[in-house]
């Protein structure tokens, strides 16, 4: 059964950061709500595109041949194998990714941010 998932109130359910949640799947693809303050890591994931659509907020993607800059209702793709690092550019930024369910958040690195069980909200 098709169900409406509200961002807004999905985003109201947690308060931390750096540590994504699911709340959608479909064709092995996971769709996941994190909120960032500051930078994350630099990171590359060898398997997997990711897709950050920025819902509130300002992102500084940093990427080794130039930032971009997403607002809300701005998304950038990160093909695999680019290294980049997420940096929220205002107090906290929302945001929705869209990958494969085998993603790391972490990507090549395991250190006290990865997270391998994700809740679903």
């Amino acid at each position: 059964m098709s169900t409406v998932i509200n961002l807004v109130e999905k985003f109201g359910h947690f308060n931390d950061y750096c540590n994504p949640r699911v709340v959608g799947e479909l064709n092995g693809q996971q769709v996941k709500l994190v909120k960032l303050q500051g930078a994350f890591e630099w990171h590359h994931h060898e398997h997997e595109d990711e897709l950050f659509f920025v819902v509130q907020g300002r992102l500084r993607m940093q990427l080794r041949d130039g930032d971009q800059v997403l607002n809300p209702g701005e998304m950038i793709i990160v093909p695999r194998c680019v290294e980049h690092c997420p940096v929220a550019e205002t107090k906290e930024v929302w945001l929705m990714l869209f990958e494969p369910a085998t993603t790391l958040n972490t990507g090549n690195l395991q250190n006290e941010r990865t997270r391998t069980e994700l809740e679903h909200i």
